[in-house]
This record gives structure tokens, sequence and C-alpha cells, in this order.
């Protein structure tokens, strides 16, 4: 299966990193945490956002962005408000880096100045500042699965009295 990294640089609210541990859970992306965090990784609010899930995760945690990059390589894509291009616009390959900043203040902009090729934005209305960040994340892995046509995913569901070829 082609891999999908999501990177969360610093992230503050624990049901944020949560909820996005819950879309890896989910999709098979590997999670990587990068220090320093807003809370302590065994809070409960993160535990409960995350549910049951916890068991399916590939997480690596890292002290900082140097610790990261040192240990990891790949096509980066860093998403942010501040980018030229659109997240949909982007032919995401396998082993890709998606790079998420802190709820608060976003990716460093050294790292924006230095990867402008690699900054892509998620559309939103004018005025509205950002999506919440494990809304981010969940839009932005479901882009690279749906180009990807949705690898090893199961695509279809029951129902629980019923057949589909009865209801349909």
């Amino acid at each position: 299966m082609a891999t999908i990294n999501i990177v969360m640089v610093e992230p503050e609210i624990p049901q944020n990193t949560g909820n996005v541990a819950r879309t890896c859970a989910a999709t098979g992306a590997r999670l990587h945490l990068v220090g320093p965090m807003g809370f302590k990784i065994d809070d409960k609010k993160l535990k409960r956002a995350g549910l049951d899930y916890w068991h399916f995760l590939d997480i690596t945690y890292y002290d900082s962005l140097d610790d990261f990059f040192s240990k990891n390589s790949g096509e980066f894509y860093y998403f942010t408000t501040k980018g030229r291009r659109a997240h949909s616009d982007v032919a995401y390959p396998d082993n890709v880096y998606l790079v998420f900043g802190k709820e608060t203040k976003g990716l460093p902009e050294e790292l924006l100045i230095n990867n402008p090729d690699k900054c892509v934005r998620i559309p939103m209305s004018t005025g509205i500042r950002s999506l919440n960040l494990s809304n981010s994340v969940a839009i932005a892995v479901y882009e690279v699965l749906r180009q990807w046509e949705y690898p090893e995913l199961e695509n279809f569901g029951e129902l629980h009295n019923y057949r589909w070829d009865e209801v349909l």
C-alpha cells in the first residue's frame, strides 16, 4: 500500500490530535508528532477523541522540526493559509508527507519561505482565518486517497437487516 505521512508540528489542542489520530487509523496514514506539544500524550481528552483506535496507529514522536527532518525524507507539502496553490492541484507521490502547523500560528514562516512550491492551501471564503486543524488533515488525506483511488480501503458498507440489492 502507498504511504501517507501526516506531520503535526507542535499541536496545542489534544482533541484535534485525537481526531487526527482517528483519521490516520481509519486510512492507514502514519502519524508524526513534532514537539513541543501543548499537552501530554496521555491526556484524557486526546485519548477520548481517538477513542479505541490507538492500537491501529503507526505513530512516531520527535523533539523538534530539526529532529523530524533529520530522520525523514520524501516529498513534503506544507499546508498553510499562506499557500498560493490549492491542495487539489498537486499530484501526490507515494511516501508523501503532509505537514501541518500548530493551531494558533501555523507553520514557521521560514519553512514556508524556503519551500514556496510545496506550500498548499485548502480554499475557503475570504475573511475566514482558517479551518479547524483536524478537519484540514482529513480533507488533505482524503484528497490524496481520492487521487490514489482509495488503495486497500473498504469502499462499501452493509446494512444490518437488508442487502443493498434488495433495497435498490
